[in-house]
């Protein structure tokens, strides 16, 4: 009886350890793109740099004023650090996106041709005949 409550937890657990890898993943591939389209990483050097990283979220691209200009945010609270554009950085960092949301569709898409076209007949289906005299 005490099987039933310990598979409950190790999936549960397993569950939450791929929706935290997957969001680690997530985040991860965000950062590679935005360092890809020219954002700087940038240590917060003041009080100010650091209570401001600290209120943006931490998944996503933010724009920010900060003494007069506007930039664009990706925060890294793991590692204390921020990548930071302008206007022209922040609209690459859109096209790779783009580009990238693109790049899986179309592999998701070949995927499925892939399957839908498998030519499952020439094994001659699900209707395996048994060698004489055995019995399933």
């Amino acid at each position: 009886m005490k099987l039933v409550p310990t598979i409950g937890k190790f999936l549960a657990a397993l569950v939450l350890g791929v929706l935290v890898f997957g969001c680690a993943a997530d985040l991860k591939n965000k950062e590679n793109l935005a360092s890809a389209a020219g954002f700087k990483p940038i240590t917060p050097k003041g009080a100010d740099q650091q209570a401001l990283l600290v209120k943006l979220p931490t998944d996503k691209v933010t724009r920010v004023a900060y003494k007069g200009k506007n930039y664009y945010v990706l925060p890294d609270m793991k590692h204390n650090l921020a990548y930071v554009g302008g206007q022209k950085e922040y609209q690459a960092y859109r096209q790779l996106r783009l580009q990238q949301q693109i790049s899986n569709q179309n592999l998701e898409a070949a995927s499925l041709n892939d399957e839908a076209s498998m030519n499952w007949g020439s094994w001659g289906g699900w209707g395996y005949a048994a060698p004489l005299g055995w019995a399933y």
